[in-house]
Order: C-alpha cells, then sequence, then structure tokens
C-alpha cells in the first residue's frame, strides 16, 4: 500500500478499563495487509502521557472525536474491548446524530449491555488492596503493576478513573436500531461480562451479526487472537455485504 493511498479498511480497536495500544500490538499481523489497524490511547497511558486521565463518558468520546475526526471517513470500522466496547458504540452514535459516516461495523467484546442505574459494580471505589485482587482475578493488567508499590501508585489513577467511566455509563435510549451491523464478542468463561450479560446487543442493531463467544475469560483474545481476528474479518465482509459498503473492484 503506497502512502498516498487509502486503506482499504481502517479498524480502530478501543482498548480497555486501565488498558493501552500495548495489549494490541499485535493485533496488525493477523489482518490483511490492507487494514489500518489502530488502537488508540485514551489519556493518561503511561510514565510518558502527562495529560491526567480522564473521568467521565463524554470527555472520552471528545477525546477521540477530536483526536480521530479526520481519519473517521470512508471506509472504517469500530472494535472495543470492555471499557472500549463502550467507547465503540457511544462514538457510533455520536458519529449518527451529527449526520457523519458511520463506521461499517461495530464489535463490541467483553461489555454488558446498559443498565438503567449503570453497572452494579463500584471497583472504582474499592481499596488498594481489594483493587488489585480484583484486577488480578480478571487478568488484563501486568503482574509487575500490580506488584510493584511504586509502578501501581503511577498506574492506579488512570485504572481508576476508567473503571469510574466504565462502571457510571449512561446514555439515553435508542429511538430505533442502528444501521450499523453489530457483532458481540465475549469470553464463556467470563466473570466481568459473563455471557447472559451480552444478550441485550441483539437488540440495539438492525443488522444483528450474533454473539461469539470464545473459550475464555474477560481477556479471552488474548489466547485465541488468530480466530477473534479471523471472526472480525468475516464479519466486516458480511456487514459490507448487508449495507453495501463493500469496496469496488477495479475493472482489468
Amino acid at each position: 500500500m503506497h502512502k498516498a493511498e487509502e486503506p482499504e479498511l481502517r479498524l480502530f480497536v478501543f482498548h480497555h478499563s486501565g488498558g493501552s495500544h500495548l495489549a494490541y500490538r499485535d493485533w496488525p499481523a493477523h489482518f490483511p495487509a490492507g487494514w489500518d489497524v489502530r488502537s488508540p490511547d485514551a489519556p493518561g497511558r503511561g510514565p510518558r502521557d502527562g495529560r491526567p486521565a480522564l473521568r467521565s463518558t463524554g470527555a472520552l468520546l471528545d477525546h477521540f472525536l477530536h483526536e480521530l475526526d479526520g481519519e473517521l471517513v470512508g471506509r472504517f470500522a469500530f472494535f472495543g474491548h470492555s471499557m472500549g466496547g463502550m467507547v465503540a458504540y457511544e462514538l457510533t452514535r455520536r458519529l449518527l446524530d451529527a449526520g457523519r459516516t458511520p463506521p461499517v461495523w461495530l464489535g463490541v467484546s467483553a461489555r454488558g449491555t446498559l443498565h438503567p442505574d449503570g453497572d452494579a459494580n463500584r471497583r472504582h471505589l474499592l481499596s488498594d488492596e481489594e483493587l488489585r485482587g480484583e484486577l488480578t482475578a480478571m487478568g488484563g493488567t501486568p503482574s509487575s503493576v500490580l506488584e510493584h508499590r511504586e509502578l501501581w501508585d503511577l498506574f492506579a489513577p488512570t485504572i481508576r478513573a476508567d473503571l469510574r467511566i466504565s462502571e457510571t455509563w449512561r446514555t439515553p435510549p435508542l429511538a430505533a436500531p442502528l444501521p450499523v451491523p453489530l457483532s458481540v464478542f465475549g469470553g464463556a468463561r467470563d466473570q466481568v461480562a459473563p455471557p447472559h450479560r451480552l444478550d441485550g446487543w441483539s437488540a440495539v442493531s438492525e443488522h444483528f451479526l450474533g454473539l461469539h463467544l470464545f473459550d475464555g475469560g474477560h481477556f479471552y483474545f488474548k489466547d485465541r487472537l488468530p480466530e477473534v481476528a479471523a471472526r472480525i474479518r468475516q464479519d466486516v465482509r458480511r456487514a459490507e455485504e448487508l449495507t453495501g459498503a463493500a469496496p469496488a473492484v477495479a475493472a482489468g
């Protein structure tokens, strides 16, 4: 792909609470060479990022809309894991509400559907010891962070801010199902977003492409990335066929 050429598809992968692009650095290798696969970071990721972590859903969405603005054109798709699933869904709604081009496909991973009062969990309010125990069970935070006091003190504010966003998420009800094809992903043994909490997503889209469960817990994709990537590729193709968004094939 030449620099001046547009990619066949931009796939934005939105990270989980307390996460960053580093957890998704192996993803691009599992997708077609013509795809531009990226995981944009929320503010406050690591010691080199001096920006404070954001504490509200609105601020986080504003950040991504501003940062990605010029690239949310043409053919692009969203995939979000856990908190990132919330981000991907809400960004899709914002683009539609603004009359802008929506993604050709939306993937929500390990994120339960909405409840009127938000998430019953309040992990962001736990003591340090309790929160480290929860994160250890979830499996997404490196043990080096959880077991090293200085690293924990550095990363804990970001983790808590992200969890606060994820656990206090509110959104207006949909007036009608989204026109964007939607797939839902999850771990069969996920205790954070168990399979029964994912069922409600089927009513969110006019084109629900299914609930895809993989063996594993909340971070099921770590051991199943080739399978997950293959399913994403397949569902993007299905979404393009449903909406007529497939790329034109050059003659000759």
